[in-house]
């Protein structure tokens, strides 16, 4: 079964380099794999801007995305499972959500930049929003969702506020939660990298490596970027699967 898993990206490689060998395609358009390869080799001996390897830029571009995520997360649940639970709270804030919510986190980068300056805090900020209203929406449909049979035993049961809060909300809430750290880490990736392309104080980052191999041509490097942040992104989902499968055993 895991074999079969390894057939479409197999066959996707040899018809990409049967298209390049046979000139169909443009080398400068789109290199083939080897090319591709060949250029990965280069960004991680070399680095693109050369002196700036690959595992530096990816090193800036997680340090942005832990700093926006984790304030995502740090505000996002708290506030989920208060609106989630409360409806005059939620009837308060819901307006307010709904109206920013739908705003693209790359609309912000002007005012990110304003406010925060080309840097790790203007990434950080981008990345924020990209990865709060995924979670924060699924915290409430988390909480909302929980059987109210399970709240009205707690209660019955003589369970504090606390209590409930605690033993009843958050962990009724976990799974959709967890899905929603997943759809935010996602979003927040690819708001990252779109962030990094109008500059870095730094001079690091994957989006930045990306678009100083587009200024000299290097299409090779530009998809062997591109495939790392896909790799990094796969790799994040993972662990995040993983540790789902381990905090709700009982699904």
């Amino acid at each position: 079964m895991k074999g079969k898993r390894l057939i479409p990206p197999i066959v996707l490689l040899l018809g990409w380099q049967l298209l390049s060998a046979t000139g169909l395609i443009p080398a400068f358009k789109l290199p083939s794999p080897i090319q591709v390869a060949m250029g990965l080799v280069d960004l991680i001996r070399t680095g693109m801007p050369p002196g700036h390897p690959l595992h530096i830029h990816i090193y800036y571009s997680l340090l942005r995305v832990v700093w926006g995520f984790s304030l995502a997360l740090f505000i996002a649940i708290p506030l989920g499972l208060l609106m989630g639970w409360s409806r005059t709270v939620r009837a308060m804030l819901e307006p307010l959500v709904e109206l920013i919510r739908p705003i693209p986190p790359l609309a912000w980068i002007p005012l990110s930049i304003l406010w925060f300056g080309i840097g790790i805090k203007s990434a950080a900020f981008i990345i924020f929003l990209g990865a709060f209203f995924p979670i924060l929406l699924s915290t409430i449909n988390g909480v909302r969702g929980i059987e109210p049979v399970l709240i009205e035993a707690a209660r019955m049961l003589n369970a504090g506020r606390l209590f409930l809060f605690l033993n009843v909300l958050v962990p009724g809430a976990l799974p959709t939660i967890l899905t929603g750290m997943r759809i935010g880490i996602g979003v927040g990736w690819m708001s990252l990298v779109a962030a990094e392309f109008t500059g870095v104080r730094q001079g690091y980052g994957l989006g930045y490596m990306i678009m100083t191999a587009r200024d000299i041509q290097r299409s090779d490097e530009i998809i062997a970027g591109m495939l790392v942040i896909g790799a990094i992104g796969l790799g994040i989902d993972i662990c995040l699967q993983t540790a789902e499968r381990h905090l709700v055993k009982w699904r």
